[in-house]
C-alpha cells in the first residue's frame, strides 16, 4: 500500500500484452479474446491494480454507474443484486443514491450524479414527471425500473403488474372466492400510461374481478405493513367481510396477517390472503405467504444490460416487461362454506 502506484505499463508488462490491449479489456472493448481478458484479469489481481477514477473522468468516462432507489422498498435489494451480478465482470462501478419516493429529493440525487459525470442511470421507480425523465434521456444513457408505459429517450423495463394482478384474482377465484378485496396506494400525479406499478396492479385487479362478473372493492391505503394493518381492519369488520384480500405487496400483506390476527381470523381456514414481490420473509414457514413473483433480480440484471447496450451507443429506446408468476403456499384455500 506504501509502494509506488501500479501503472497500466505494469499490468502489461505482466501479462505480456501491450499497454492498449489493457484498457481494452479493462473498458470492456469489443474484440477482446477470453485468454487475453483472463491474462490481463490476472495480473490486476496479482499487482492490485486499481484504475484512477479522476483520470478515467478526464478522458470522458468515469466507468461508474448510478442507481437511484428508494431503499426503504424491500424489493430495491434484489433488483439492486440483480444489477451488481449483470456489472461483476464489467469496468463499472456502481454509486448508489438512497432516496425516498420525494421528487425533490430524487431530482437533488440525480443532479448531484450528473455533475459527477457518471456513464448512466438506472431509475428505480422514478417520481419524475415524463418531461422530466425524457430530457435526462437524452443528456445520460438512462434506464427506468418499474414504470409504466415506455419513453422516446430512455430504455424502460417493469414487471407486467396488470397480468400478476390478474394471477392472484384467478387463483382465489378458482379456490371459490368471491368477495376479494385489494389494498392499494393513490396513483399521486401520474396519469395512465406513463404510471406506477401501484396503478398499474390496481387495474388489472379490477378488470381480472370484471372479468369474473365480481365487484372489485379497492381499499386505498400506503404500501406498508401499517397499511395493510388498515386495509385489513377495513376489508374484514364489514357486515360481509371479504374472504380473500389480494394485497398490494408482501409488506401490505404481513400487514393484513397482523389484522386476521387480531379479529381470531384463521389464515387461511376464515381467511386468504396473496401478496406481491415473493421477499424472502414470505418463504419463512411461520408466514409461508402465497404471492406473485415480479423476479426482481430478473429486473436489475436486465436494466444493467440494457444500459451497457445505451452506453455503448444504442440509441433506439427498448421497453422489456416480464411475466411475473404465482408463488402459491399455505395463506390461501377454499372460503368457509
Amino acid at each position: 500500500m506504501n509502494g509506488p502506484r501500479v501503472t497500466i505499463r505494469d499490468v502489461a508488462r505482466a501479462a505480456g500484452v501491450s499497454p492498449a490491449a489493457v484498457s481494452k479489456v479493462l473498458n470492456d472493448g469489443y474484440g477482446v479474446s477470453a485468454a487475453m481478458r483472463e491474462k490481463v484479469l490476472h495480473a490486476v489481481a496479482e499487482l492490485g491494480y486499481r484504475p484512477n477514477a479522476a483520470a478515467r473522468a478526464m478522458r470522458g468516462r468515469s466507468h461508474t454507474i448510478g442507481i437511484v432507489a428508494d431503499i426503504r422498498a424491500p424489493i430495491v435489494a434484489q433488483i439492486t443484486e440483480g444489477i451488481e451480478e449483470e456489472l461483476r465482470d464489467s469496468s463499472l462501478d456502481i454509486l448508489l443514491a438512497p432516496v425516498g419516493s420525494d421528487p425533490e429529493r430524487q431530482r437533488s440525487s440525480i443532479d448531484a450524479m450528473l455533475n459527477r459525470k457518471l456513464d448512466g442511470l438506472i431509475l428505480i421507480v422514478p417520481a419524475l414527471t415524463r418531461t422530466e425523465l425524457e430530457t435526462l434521456g437524452q443528456s445520460i444513457p438512462t434506464v427506468l425500473i418499474g414504470r409504466h408505459g415506455g419513453g422516446r429517450q430512455f430504455d424502460s423495463v417493469m414487471d407486467d403488474d396488470m397480468a400478476g394482478a390478474g394471477l392472484a384474482v384467478e387463483h382465489l377465484v378458482e379456490l371459490g372466492h368471491e368477495r376479494i378485496s385489494h389494498i392499494a396506494m393513490p396513483m399521486g400525479d401520474f396519469r395512465r400510461p406513463s404510471v406506477l406499478p401501484q396503478t398499474a396492479r390496481e387495474d388489472g385487479y379490477v378488470t381480472a374481478m370484471r372479468d369474473h362478473s365480481l365487484d372489485p372493492d379497492v381499499i386505498t391505503t400506503d404500501y406498508s405493513e401499517a397499511g395493510g394493518h388498515t386495509g385489513g381492519l377495513a376489508a374484514l369488520r364489514r357486515a360481509e367481510p371479504a374472504t380473500a384480500i389480494f394485497a398490494g405487496t408482501d409488506m401490505v400483506a404481513l400487514g393484513v396477517l397482523r389484522a386476521a390476527h387480531e379479529l381470531g381470523l384463521r389464515v387461511p381456514d376464515d381467511l386468504s390472503v396473496v401478496g406481491a414481490d415473493n421477499l424472502p420473509v414470505g418463504a419463512l414457514p411461520q408466514i409461508s405467504l402465497t404471492t406473485i413473483d415480479p423476479a426482481g433480480k430478473l429486473n436489475g440484471s436486465t436494466s444493467a444490460r440494457l444500459l451497457r447496450e445505451r452506453i455503448d451507443g444504442r440509441r433506439n429506446p427498448v421497453t422489456h416487461a416480464i411475466t411475473p408468476t404465482l408463488v402459491v403456499r399455505q395463506t390461501t384455500a377454499p372460503p368457509k362454506e
